[in-house]
């Protein structure tokens, strides 16, 4: 079993969100990946309801602020939903997969998991006017 590290980037260059998740499997796909991020961000939510959910998408119902998203409505956010969401955002190019060296471009892509891997999610802002 190895522990892959999630990063959280953007364009501007900020990194912030490292944090590991143990994975038995030697290779998954994309997709998988983002399925399990997006599950163990909101079991950690759900468990805890912090005032600021930090996850990978933004959920129904809720406002971005400096550091993540606030529910408007206090409540449980659903994980099947969350991963829908950000699926769709990845098949938009809301954000890039990096696995390793490689961008990973779609969600069936598998991806080679050796020990240490760092799969970043690399936040897409939107131009101005564009």
């Amino acid at each position: 079993m190895a522990t892959v590290t999630f990063v959280d980037e953007t364009t501007s260059g900020d990194r912030r969100g490292s944090w590991g998740l143990e994975i038995a499997e030697e290779r998954l796909t994309a997709g998988e990946l983002i399925r399990r991020r997006v599950f163990q961000e909101v079991a950690e939510y759900n468990a805890a309801r912090p005032e600021v959910f930090r996850g990978l998408v933004r959920p129904t119902d809720a406002e971005q602020t400096l550091n993540g998203y606030r529910l408007r409505t206090p409540r449980r956010i659903d994980a099947e939903e969350q991963c829908a969401l950000a699926l769709d955002a990845f098949r938009r190019n809301g954000f890039l997969v990096l696995v390793g060296d490689r961008q990973v471009e779609e969600a069936d892509d598998e991806v080679d998991l050796p020990l240490g891997t760092e799969v970043v999610f690399l936040k897409l802002v939107p131009l101005v006017g564009g």
